[in-house]
């Protein structure tokens, strides 16, 4: 049997949580989200090819993946806090770096790795620590669809002004202000500031030891296998979607529009996603959700293609398009509790990130081998299709453990 402890008082209040950990989703989440308004005018003025812009972006998603866990470790052992401050000095440096970068190789350091490591550090893993630590149990699943659906507004709302910004004072300078944007996250980082000593409580086990306990736990690993499926179908439809539409004779913008419907309707679908996590068994929405994504795919590439085919299909996949991170996250603290949440989460998400890098590698790859995306959006399908059964299994109750170790709920 498993020594349980009462419920740790929150030290921070819910309100401050969710609104300083939003507004940093949003910071973070939405500079990121409209780098691809980047690659023209940089190759062009540069006299660089895609692909340098393209492996830079690859550097910067596996990064990120590489850098979640341990980011998140340092963020529940000494406060997410001082994790966001120095993300979002690395945010700041490496925006301003990749404005004045002028070879491959410095734009790959700078656009690539140093904004990676930021975002590690800025965006959901190390934030939904301090919700896990601070926000009642049955609140714990819609108070983080509530900062996934900031995240997702943040998105939607950032492609116009930095496309805006391009527009207006060039892409240089573009990324300056951006990166005095990226400074906003150091004040709100003292919002989720944590009495010393509070992420340390929980169970009496090493950084590694909760590491092992997860890796050999099968639900966990059920949960990282669905999390790379994620990863690959988002960025796959992200990065090769408007390449599919100009294949097929639709306009940019017809790809601009679904792009931004992507962003609009994925605030619907993260807060539903919250909100049901707290009502339903979180397994079963995470199954829906990718079982709801391959039939939406498989109708799309079925259907007669047009600007309206395209625009409903962008909808119904911005409603599942990151409605799996609450869920997900939420399914983590559940399972192992709140003491190395952050980290956990990096894990999870390396398994994302993962995922991400093949989608956009395999669709570019496959592309130039049979002429199509065809064989790519078939394994999207296939592959919704078992991220859909490998989520079932998932336990949902509170690890088993030593009676001389005690479980946070």
């Amino acid at each position: 049997m498993q020594a349980t402890l009462p419920p740790p008082r929150p030290t921070l209040s819910m309100k401050q949580v969710l609104l300083c950990g939003a507004m940093i989703v949003t910071v973070s989440m939405g500079i990121r989200h409209g780098f691809g308004l980047w690659l023209q005018p940089i190759t062009m003025d540069r006299g660089w090819t895609r692909e340098t812009f393209a492996l830079a972006i690859a550097i910067q998603n596996l990064a990120w993946g590489v850098a979640g866990p341990f980011t998140g470790a340092i963020a529940d052992r000494y406060g997410a806090y001082r994790v966001l401050i120095v993300g979002s000095l690395l945010y700041a440096g490496g925006l301003v770096l990749m404005g004045l970068s002028t070879t491959g190789l410095a734009f790959m350091g700078s656009a690539g790795l140093m904004l990676g490591m930021a975002q590690s550090g800025t965006t959901y893993a190390v934030v939904y620590g301090v919700i896990g630590r601070n926000v009642a149990p049955e609140k714990r699943s819609w108070a983080m669809g509530v900062a996934a659906a900031a995240g997702s507004f943040g998105q939607f709302l950032m492609v116009p002004v930095e496309n805006g910004l391009i527009g207006g004072i060039g892409w240089q300078n573009a990324l300056f202000v951006l990166g005095l944007a990226a400074l906003i996250i150091v004040p709100l980082a003292f919002g989720l500031k944590e009495p010393e000593g509070v992420a340390a409580k929980g169970p009496q086990q090493s950084i590694g030891g909760a590491l092992r306990e997860a890796i050999a736990y099968p639900s966990f690993r059920w949960l990282m296998a669905g999390y790379f499926v994620c990863g690959f179908q988002v960025v796959f439809i992200g990065v090769h979607m408007p390449s599919y539409l100009k294949d097929h004779g639709l306009t940019p913008n017809v790809a601009t529009t679904a792009l931004a419907l992507i962003g609009l309707f994925n605030v619907i679908g993260t807060y539903t996603a919250g909100t049901l996590g707290a009502r339903l068994p979180k397994r079963y929405i995470l199954s829906a959700i990718y079982a709801m994504r391959a039939v939406v795919i498989t109708i799309f590439i079925n259907v007669p293609l047009t600007p309206w085919s395209v625009y409903i299909f962008a909808s119904a996949m911005g409603v599942l398009w990151l409605s799996t991170i609450p869920p997900t996250n939420a399914l983590v603290a559940q399972i192992f509790g709140v003491r190395y949440l952050s980290m956990l989460g990096g894990v999870v998400f390396f398994s994302h990130q993962i995922g991400s890098f093949l989608g956009a590698w395999l669709g570019g790859k496959l592309y130039d081998v049979t002429g199509s995306y065809d064989v790519v959006w078939w394994i999207a399908i296939a592959l919704g299709v078992f991220a859909a059964i490998v989520n079932l299994p998932v336990k949902e109750q509170a690890i088993s453990r030593p009676t001389a170790v005690p479980v946070p709920t």
